[in-house]
Parts: C-alpha cells; sequence; structure tokens
C-alpha cells in the first residue's frame, strides 16, 4: 500500500457539533461528491495516565498523517475530548475509556464524563443517551482490562461496535474478537489505541463521510481497515 497520505478535509462553520461531516457542497447547492474520511477511533493524550502527548502534538500529528477525525479516548476521562473539541471541532470525536466493573468500554460522540466501575449495562445506557455509540476495546486480551467473551454474547444488544484489531493485543486475541463481532452481527472497528505520538498514523479506517452517529455506524460497516507493517511495533507508551 502506498505510504502518500491524503490532505486534511477542512470542515466549513456550516459543518455542526465536532466529528460531524463537512456540509458545504450541500451549503452551496451542489451535489454533494461521494468523500471518504480516515477516522483513528482509540487513542490518548496526557489526560490519560499512561500518555504525555499534548492536544496541540496530538493535532499536528492528524494533520501531518492525513488523519480526519480522531476519537480521543482517554483513561476514565472526557476532559482531553471536550479540550480537543474546542480546539479542533472538525477533527474530533468526543470519546472516553471507561472502566466499568468487568472491562473497558470506550463512549464515542458522548457529551460527558462516563464515571468509572459502573455495571457494563449502566455505562452503556449512560452513552447510548447522550447520543453516543458504544465499542469494545480489546475485548479478548488477556493482558488489560477486558470483558469474558460470554458477557460480550450477554451484553450484546448495548454493543454497536467491536475492535477487531488493536495493535498491542496478539494475532490470536484480535482474530477471535473478528471471530466474535462476526458471529454477532456488529460493525468491527480497527484502532491504533495510541499512547504515544509516533504511534499515530500506523492504522485507521477510511469510512464514507457521515452525518451524525447513527450514519457513521452503518458506513462504519462498510469501511476499509488499514493497518501498516509499522503498527504495533513499538513498545506502547
Amino acid at each position: 500500500m502506498s505510504n502518500a497520505l491524503a490532505p486534511l478535509l477542512g470542515a466549513s462553520p456550516e459543518s455542526g457539533p465536532p466529528g460531524s461531516p463537512n456540509l458545504s457542497a450541500k451549503v452551496s447547492g451542489r451535489a454533494p461528491r461521494l468523500v471518504r474520511v480516515r477516522v483513528d477511533l482509540h487513542l490518548h493524550s496526557r489526560y490519560s495516565h499512561d500518555s504525555s502527548t499534548s492536544l496541540d502534538a496530538l493535532i499536528r500529528r492528524a494533520h501531518e498523517c492525513g488523519l480526519d477525525r480522531i476519537a480521543l479516548t482517554d483513561h476514565n476521562t472526557a476532559e482531553g475530548a471536550l479540550e480537543l473539541a474546542k480546539l479542533a471541532p472538525e477533527l474530533t470525536i468526543v470519546g472516553e475509556e471507561a472502566k466499568t466493573r468487568e472491562g473497558e468500554l470506550i463512549g464515542l460522540f458522548i457529551t460527558r464524563r462516563v464515571p468509572p466501575y459502573l455495571r457494563p449495562e449502566e455505562a452503556m445506557d449512560l452513552i447510548h443517551e447522550m447520543g453516543g455509540l458504544t465499542y469494545i476495546p480489546h475485548p479478548l486480551d488477556r493482558n488489560r482490562s477486558h470483558f469474558r467473551s460470554e458477557r460480550i454474547v450477554e451484553l450484546a444488544d448495548r454493543i454497536d461496535i467491536i475492535e477487531t484489531y488493536n495493535p498491542w493485543a496478539g494475532p490470536d486475541a484480535n482474530r477471535a474478537a473478528a471471530e466474535l463481532a462476526a458471529e454477532l452481527g456488529k460493525v468491527a472497528a480497527t484502532g491504533s489505541d495510541s499512547h504515544g505520538i509516533e504511534e499515530i498514523g500506523r492504522s485507521w479506517m477510511e469510512v464514507d463521510e457521515y452525518d451524525g452517529p447513527s450514519d457513521f455506524l452503518e458506513k462504519l460497516r462498510r469501511a476499509r481497515h488499514v493497518v501498516t507493517s509499522a503498527s504495533g511495533t513499538t513498545r506502547r507508551a
């Protein structure tokens, strides 16, 4: 695959809330072109205890890598993501990686913090009440907080997305996650889980431009997953 990266797609003042599409073609009366955007749905900043990446560095790196949207999913806080949405609204999907009583859970397109150590059902319902999407990261990675496979089956009605590639999970865990997602009919996602600035831009998804969380979820089902040879080649920050 070519390493050439497309330029960042700009967003007009009419683009709407953080992470929403560029609506300029519709405003001008022209028929909108089919556009694909590069998205990373799982990464961290200095607002996580295990990352030192500043928001400014995150913005610069996303532009350098040609990423059009990034979901900032810091551990147990949405503070950094909400601040990033103020600095770069056209780039940001507000997210959080919250620890529940059983495993870690990402909320995407959220509007406030998901408190840690809730029951999984409570945390997922809270995300949906905000109009967001639920995303299970590294679901079967035994080295990190994760849900048992039977609990994922029990929670399936509340789950929107299952991460089927995480660079820090072993091949067997990623393969099992992909099989589980397919069995449950869930949307699959590739996440960089970047904790260091150099890890950003090594894996992403290419998704048709979307209009809000529900449309995003539907189009994510048809997304192209891109994993470069550099993905997962360095130790996590």
